[in-house]
């Protein structure tokens, strides 16, 4: 007996435009973006054409949430995964979900709250050492600058001191064809892959490099056992306990694996979260004036310090919103596993899931004025976890969130501390959308702040400014009955821990 209670996959729209053979590659490689935003009207899902194979976009909070909840059955895969596995092979943020159990708890350690205070200091001195390079005056190349400060910070988190100058160099500009070409490989047939054109060659030898770089380190740790107190040492010691096929410790290609993936999401992400935030007050002076003022009150002359996140609510405010516009991993696939039932549609084993947060935390349904920034539509409540998923959510959410997080708030904290940022030029910046959003060739000019002269008016403005009179987001009406977390503990008012699943 059929059940005909359930659709199946076919029922479900088809985004308009699809072409012979290409489907939707070439709108999603013109201006993805607008594509993704045109699919919004779609409540629910909407069908989406790879070339020939066809994927389906959740449009949905809460179908989202099943999807991320349920990583048994839609588990990571897909073409952006696939992509990904390239160079970071089965790291904790790709492996399968066979692999996975076991990694994280083998890489949950390195996290552990307790050893967050010691990365807050290694942040907060790269802050400062960055933000004290500058000069007043200069235009940056504030993404450039962002690589810098996030790899200098990742580097000795990880590995207990920087790399020398030329390697350091060189794993940027490695790191930057790296990432760049993920999307449009992504979007490539897979014939068209192999072809060694110069970009490909580029790419190749990029990723080589940096796994050679990489493979140097753990093979230098390997021959010193002594604990260096960072990331990697913690690595090489973790045990699992619960192993069941005696493989209690992390092989050396584990190793590898996880080192890359920490390497890439520590840096990357978190240089082009600060680089967004850094645009977005420039543009928004009037909350670029009260993060001023915070920063005055709180740091009182000094330097900043993982000791003032508790009192940096402003700066903490203005992470999450960040996140929520520039959400760095703006699209995610997920691979079926086996046949399944999601929102009333039949789905087969093999399937291809599309999950873009891009598209729902702008949502004018979700968030009132979607495209305006406004860090204080995040005063007194949590996000709605459904509705905001920048590190996504359930089992496989993203391990480094607090770390990153910390670091973009201490950062952010001393670059305003010491100075005013303003644009260069008129002209909107648009995202380069690749696989994150990237902020690449955004340029800000740098002015020094003037210490004297703050009084009690600006003090007063560092205060939320009232919402009375705006609609509330869901985020805040689902929460106003809770209590609110802590300002600054951890970086955004987001309740990091996931019910029922793994921390």
């Amino acid at each position: 007996m059929t059940d005909t209670s359930t659709a199946t996959a076919a029922s479900v729209p088809l985004a308009p435009r699809a072409l012979p053979l290409l489907g939707h590659a070439l709108p999603l490689l013109r201006d993805p973006l607008a594509f993704i935003m045109s699919l919004s009207g779609y409540r629910e899902m909407v069908r989406v054409r790879l070339g020939p194979s066809t994927a389906m976009l959740i449009c949905d909070p809460d179908l989202t949430r099943q999807v991320f909840l349920n990583d048994r059955v839609f588990d990571k895969g897909g073409p952006i995964y696939d992509r990904i596995r390239e160079v970071i092979g089965d790291g904790l943020s790709t492996c399968p979900y066979p692999l996975h159990r076991r990694q994280r708890r083998l890489c949950q350690p390195s996290f552990h709250p307790t050893r967050l205070a010691g990365y807050g200091a290694v942040f907060a001195r790269a802050a400062e050492v960055k933000a004290a390079s500058w000069r007043d005056g200069d235009i940056l190349d504030i993404t450039q600058e962002m690589m810098t400060l996030t790899t200098r910070a990742t580097m000795e988190t990880m590995f207990s001191g920087s790399l020398p100058a030329e390697t350091m160099r060189r794993a940027l500009a490695d790191t930057s064809t790296i990432v760049t070409a993920f999307f449009r490989r992504m979007m490539t047939p897979a014939l068209l892959r192999r072809v060694p054109t110069p970009r490909k060659r580029r790419y190749d030898q990029a990723r080589n490099r940096l796994s050679a770089t990489i493979a140097e380190i753990i093979a230098e740790r390997r021959a010193d056992p002594t604990d260096h107190a960072d990331l990697l040492s913690t690595l090489v010691g973790a045990v699992d306990e619960e192993s069941r096929d005696g493989q209690k410790q992390l092989s050396d290609t584990e190793l590898a694996d996880e080192a890359l993936t920490f390497f890439l999401g520590g840096m990357e992400t978190t240089a082009i979260t600060l680089a967004w935030a850094t645009h977005l007050l420039a543009t928004n002076p009037d909350v670029q004036h009260r993060l001023r003022a915070e920063t005055h009150r709180v740091l009182a002359g000094g330097k900043v310090d993982p000791a003032h996140l508790p009192s940096l609510d402003l700066a903490a405010r203005v992470v999450t919103e960040t996140l929520r516009l520039y959400p760095p991993a703006w699209m995610m696939t997920r691979a079926v596993r086996q046949d399944t039932e999601l929102g009333g549609v039949r789905l087969k084993g093999g399937s291809t899931i599309v999950l873009s947060p891009y598209l729902l935390h702008r949502r004018p349904d979700l968030y009132p004025e979607p495209d305006r920034f406004d860090p204080d539509r995040w005063a007194g409540g949590q996000p709605d976890r459904a509705a905001y998923i920048p590190f996504g959510a359930g089992a496989r959410k993203c391990i480094g969130d607090q770390f990153a997080l910390t670091e973009a708030i201490l950062a952010l904290t001393a670059i305003v501390a010491r100075w005013e940022l303003t644009p260069v030029g008129d002209q909107p910046f648009r995202p380069k959308v690749e696989t994150s959003l990237s902020s690449r060739g955004l340029r800000l000019r740098i002015s020094e702040r003037r210490t004297s002269g703050t009084g009690d008016a600006e003090l007063h403005a560092a205060t939320p400014r009232s919402t009375s009179a705006q609609p509330s987001t869901p985020a805040q009406s689902a929460t106003s009955a809770q209590p609110s977390t802590p300002p600054g503990t951890g970086g955004c008012p987001v309740k990091h821990e996931e019910s029922g699943v793994m921390p």
